[in-house]
């Protein structure tokens, strides 16, 4: 009778309060999951095992992040807007069977309308596409572009659209960048199908970024990777030999693609790069968009350089999309430039690469920025290439990057105003977001 009748005392307000603070732990409760995550982090760095040109390493490649190293693929490197999008765009005019594409981000303007209208002329012409895009990172794009590619017969996903019922993922986006056509030929790299992606990286509006085209038996574990997504967004399974022919060698080189997600396997893109990191003997090249490196990556790279290991790392100069990114970064940059790890930032534009080469062996390319938002809180692909030619061919295209980069010393710094730092340190608080 206590308990009924202090339930009948409460008035209409009260069960209002009730019910806004239980609204607002239950929202709180899911802010804190995307900030938290429910999967444990790598909380020490790798013991040095094996050099990086021993078999075991590309052995634990394959049963540690997935799927196995395969011989017989080839690539072409794609540099800038120019090279890149006329790649994508013939190769999907020509398809005959299937197109499959997940982006991070596709915006308006005449990039985008031509993408819209490649992929839906072969609609019409009884092409099986699928697109799947970023409910975040593609909300820019006009909604008229998505009806038309839908009216001509294009399928149309959005990945993890922003409902209330959808706020535990409000933190996960898809950020791989993935095309295959026909299953037989691919392409993945950094590149968003928007304006500052066109053009050669002649000025500040149009950004430096590599893309790579891709044949061989490795497109068949491109492909996977876009069918895990799409299986999560539709539940249905794109197979049969049009998703996945037979794949004979069409070149000499090893390759592996292997994805991340915070659902399954969040630490892939963390252990991978400590895996090379480690393994390293001689000289490591990071183009890194976005470089951001938790405690145990700095350690790693660190480690390195005590080892005798050259570490080179191209990020963006003044021309940056993001100042807090860039600012979290030059916050974690004091360990590595007294250590002697050469970091410089690009001058043209916005840097947009995401390159990692290994002792003129290991390139590794895809969607993976070298931060703690790519390594654990966005779904991404990463290539790994191993090839003795790819990679100098690689280390070229670095060295003409660094060349109109300008060097930060340890000195520089340390002398930045305090401005800078007070602003550098606060960013760093959520690294852990970025």
């Amino acid at each position: 009778m206590i308990r009924r009748s202090a339930f009948r005392s409460l008035t209409a307000r009260d069960c209002l309060l009730v019910f806004f603070v239980a609204a607002v732990t239950a929202i709180l409760s899911l802010v804190a999951y995307n900030f938290i995550g429910s999967e444990k982090r790598i909380e020490t760095r790798l013991d040095r095992l094996y050099s990086l040109d021993s078999p075991q390493f590309a052995h634990e490649l394959g049963v540690l992040l997935g799927p196995p190293v395969v011989e017989g693929n080839r690539f072409r490197v794609l540099r800038n807007g120019d090279e890149i999008f006329p790649a994508m765009l013939d190769a999907i005019r020509g398809a005959r069977e299937t197109i499959n594409f997940e982006s991070y981000i596709y915006w308006s303007g005449d990039i985008g309308n031509a993408f819209a209208s490649a992929l839906s002329e072969r609609a019409q012409a009884g092409v099986k596409v699928q697109v799947l895009l970023d409910a975040v990172g593609s909300s820019k794009i006009d909604q008229s572009v998505l009806d038309a590619m839908s009216k001509a017969g294009v399928e149309v996903q959005r990945y993890h659209p922003v409902r209330w019922f959808t706020l535990g993922k409000l933190n996960n986006r898809t950020h791989r960048k993935l095309l295959i056509v026909d299953g037989t030929i691919g392409f993945t790299g950094g590149v968003g199908i928007a304006p500052e992606w066109t053009g050669n990286a002649q000025d500040p509006d149009h950004w430096r970024d590599t893309h790579f085209q891709v044949e061989g038996p490795v497109v068949g574990q491109m492909q996977s990777v876009f069918v895990d997504n799409w299986i999560k967004v539709t539940g249905r399974v794109p197979h049969g030999k049009d998703y996945f022919p037979l794949l004979q060698p069409l070149g000499s080189v090893r390759a592996q693609m292997f994805s991340s997600s915070p659902t399954g396997g969040s630490e892939s893109m963390a252990l991978m790069y400590q895996l090379a990191i480690t393994a390293a003997t001689r000289t490591i090249d990071l183009s890194a968009a976005y470089f951001v490196p938790d405690a145990i990556t700095e350690q790693a790279l660190l480690a390195a350089i005590a080892r005798g290991v050259k570490v080179r790392v191209i990020v963006p100069g003044k021309y940056m999309d993001s100042e807090t990114v860039r600012a979290a970064s030059r916050a974690r940059w004091g360990a590595l430039l007294k250590a002697g790890i050469l970091i410089a930032e690009y001058g043209p534009t916005m840097y947009h690469c995401k390159v990692l080469i290994v002792d003129h062996l290991l390139v590794s390319v895809g969607s993976t920025n070298f931060d703690n938002r790519s390594f654990r809180l966005n779904d991404e692909a990463t290539l790994n290439i191993m090839d003795v030619e790819f990679a100098a061919q690689q280390t070229e295209i670095f060295e003409q990057d660094l060349s109109v980069s300008e060097r930060v010393t340890h000195i520089a710094w340390e002398n930045r105003p305090w401005t800078e730092k007070l602003r550098d340190r606060l960013a760093l608080l959520i690294a852990s977001q970025l």
